[in-house]
């Protein structure tokens, strides 16, 4: 009698994990977004390429001695978010780049990083630390808001997934 009744509990057993996410009934997938086109002056937009609030960008650059470490010549550049929150706003990628667009360095920049100003924007400067600074042509900003990227499927399989921001830019990467 008792296997009888183990075998009529199964297909609820069944249910219950299905339901509960120990299943691949989810059907979780992760996809990435494609990189925008890199400027000194972009409108950010989300994973799903739709526009955000605000636009970001690069107001001068400039070669010169790091104040931590005067010996290395580095790219100083400010930058400006207009319509960005500073609490909750976007993230993109800055890259020093060569005449051909090639990119010498990156890294992410945060509109909580900078300082709100008296009509409204978020201001800052950043450095990018380059081998052969005599290379650099500009610093160019990627649109993707790198901000926030949610958890993959292999870490969440039932409320994980969706699309993810591109990979960040990085040393060599056309722009």
């Amino acid at each position: 009698m008792f296997p009888a009744r183990v075998v009529a509990g199964a297909p609820l057993a069944l249910v219950i994990l299905a339901l509960s996410g120990c299943s691949s009934v989810w059907g979780c997938t992760d996809t990435t977004a494609k990189r925008g086109e890199a400027g000194v002056r972009v409108q950010v937009v989300d994973t799903y390429g739709q526009r955000r609030d605000g636009t970001v960008k690069v107001v001068d650059w400039r070669l010169e001695s790091h104040p931590q470490k005067p010996s290395e010549v580095d790219v100083n550049f400010h930058y400006r978010f207009d319509g960005a929150d500073e609490y909750s706003g976007p993230a993109v990628d800055a890259c020093a780049v060569d005449k051909k667009r090639v990119a010498l360095e990156c890294q992410t920049i945060y509109s909580s990083a900078a300082w709100r100003q008296p009509d409204g924007a978020l201001t800052g400067d950043d450095w990018l630390a380059v081998e052969h600074p005599e290379q650099v042509a500009g610093v160019l900003l990627i649109p993707n808001d790198q901000s926030y990227d949610p958890r993959t499927c292999d870490q969440d399989i039932k409320d994980g997934g969706g699309t993810h921001p591109p990979k960040p830019a990085s040393k060599g990467d056309q722009l």
